[in-house]
């Protein structure tokens, strides 16, 4: 059995047009949401294994955050294959983790967490930014990974912690 957290950048700001779209940080509400989520993974008591973070800006820092604010000692590692990854590019990401990595959270972008989300669960569920969700797979080993493998056991949504 493995568990899979996918957790959405906080909300980012738009404030600096001279940025680029991946060097863009985290607005005022993103950065209070990012630790409300890593404080509900506390409660949760969930210690990923491996944390993978596209490494945009904003999704280092919520990263970074959730990570810190939840006590999580796991390796945060950045891979540039989840930055406005497809589907078929987080499938392959998450076939690549190494089996002994039971609990892996991945942070990343939409629209590929919430294609992500429905193509492991078969639910369509809104992701909006620092969302959090809850994967079980019924798999022994990652590169098993595959369609409708996984059922969804909470989302939680910055709003809902307020």
């Amino acid at each position: 059995m493995k568990t899979l957290l996918l957790l959405r950048h906080a909300k980012s700001s738009w404030d600096d047009s001279g940025l680029k779209d991946f060097e863009r940080p985290l607005n005022n509400r993103g950065l209070q949401a990012a630790p409300a989520i890593g404080r509900f993974l506390r409660q949760q008591k969930l210690q990923p294994h491996l944390i993978l973070s596209s490494p945009a800006e904003r999704a280092r820092q919520t990263a970074s955050l959730v990570t810190e604010t939840a006590r999580l000692t796991a390796d945060l590692r950045y891979d540039e294959r989840i930055y406005e990854a497809s589907l078929e590019r987080l499938m392959e990401v998450l076939a690549q983790i190494e089996d002994a990595a039971e609990v892996v959270m991945l942070v990343g972008h939409n629209p590929g967490l919430e294609e992500l989300l429905e193509h492991l669960t078969g639910e369509a569920q809104r992701m909006p930014t620092a969302a959090l969700a809850s994967i079980s797979l019924e798999l022994d080993k990652w590169g098993k990974v595959r369609e409708h493998a996984g059922r969804l056991e909470w989302l939680v949504k910055p709003k809902d912690l307020s």
